[in-house]
């Protein structure tokens, strides 16, 4: 007879900090290598270590069992994993689950967009650094502008609402495009969040303390040319948003260095591989996929696993950009 106790209704850890969204990597692959995401030349999970579709639906469902109301998929690029819209499906089924979202670099959703919306997608983030295409191909290494774009513009098309561009912001890569990366979002209906560099992974293409570029420094260059009113409004994440004047558009700031936002954390991670990740910038974590694995179909045991990592989340991140990254997984394999 199993002895293992009925988890609670609710995840809560032990600084009283209610968890209800998870962020789903289903992939560690990408058919982009971004410069602050991952090094040039990656080796990738071999597929014997990385969840089965299968497998991340009872993840999504034993934490929607739990309270959790928001699932976001990512990667690595979630859209290059083959047959994704099956586990969409199955999420997206969910009743309690009030949204599934998607990040995404763009570059399937032209012909998966409408997909995706049928299968129960709710929203979506698509990843855009620059509006120049040769200096979008440096950052992202391999990837076209144009087919972003489109990708947008079908996501749009589909009757994707709210859809939202992240940017992360690099000193003389990026930094003195955030003026037209707003007035972009404002022409097309969109909004924007800009983002401070994570240091996950060592990358041997920039340093990342000379590349830094504060949201104090972006908003401070937004607000020569618009007008920002703060907004309690929130999209269930990090984002501390601003109106821009009397637009529709939204402009979001995550900070995790020059406002840390761990104070109110309410999320955690699964990688690709079934590590229950308790905090971005901290090695804290359960193998989900050895409980999967080990009781197969004891969604009891697994409800409980997840239950009692709450105890191991700590209270933050601890990232420095004058050293050497404490945390050695790229962003790729840590789930974007």
């Amino acid at each position: 007879m199993s002895t293992v106790t009925e988890p609670s209704a609710q995840l809560i850890d032990r600084f009283g900090r209610h968890i209800d969204y998870v962020r789903l990597s289903i992939t560690d692959r990408c058919d982009f290598r971004c410069v602050y995401c991952m090094a040039e030349d990656m080796t990738f999970l071999p597929r014997a270590r990385v969840l089965t579709l299968e497998e991340m639906a009872e993840v999504g469902r034993a934490f929607v069992a739990l309270g959790v109301r928001k699932i976001r998929l990512t990667g690595g690029e979630p859209l290059v994993r083959r047959d994704m819209l099956m586990l969409v499906e199955q999420l997206g089924a969910l009743e309690s689950l009030r949204e599934l979202a998607l990040t995404t670099n763009g570059s399937q959703l032209a012909r998966m967009a409408p997909a995706l919306r049928a299968a129960g997608l709710t929203r979506i983030n698509v990843s855009l650094d620059s509006l120049q295409p040769e200096r979008f191909r440096r950052i992202t290494r391999t990837g076209d502008l144009a087919t972003v774009l489109g990708g947008i513009r079908a996501a749009q098309a589909a009757g994707f609402e709210r859809i939202k561009l992240n940017s992360v912001v690099l000193k003389h890569r990026n930094h003195d495009e955030v003026v037209d990366l707003v007035r972009f979002a404002i022409d097309e209906g969109l909004d924007i969040s800009f983002i401070e560099e994570m240091p996950l992974g060592v990358i041997g293409d920039h340093d990342r303390a000379e590349a830094y570029y504060s949201s104090d420094e972006i908003r401070r260059d937004l607000s020569e040319h618009f007008e920002l009113l703060p907004t309690t409004e929130s999209s269930g994440g990090p984002s501390k948003y601003y109106r821009v004047g009397a637009t529709a558009c939204r402009v979001g700031f995550i900070s995790p260095h020059s406002h840390n936002f761990c104070g109110d954390c309410n999320r955690v991670r699964v990688s690709a591989e079934g590590r229950l990740l308790l905090c971005l910038g901290q090695e804290h974590s359960v193998d989900l996929r050895h409980m999967l694995r080990a009781y197969p179909g004891d969604h009891q045991r697994l409800q409980q696993a997840i239950v009692e990592a709450m105890r191991i989340k700590p209270r933050g991140h601890d990232f420095r950009l004058d050293a050497q990254p404490v945390i050695l997984r790229h962003m790729n394999v840590t789930g974007g």
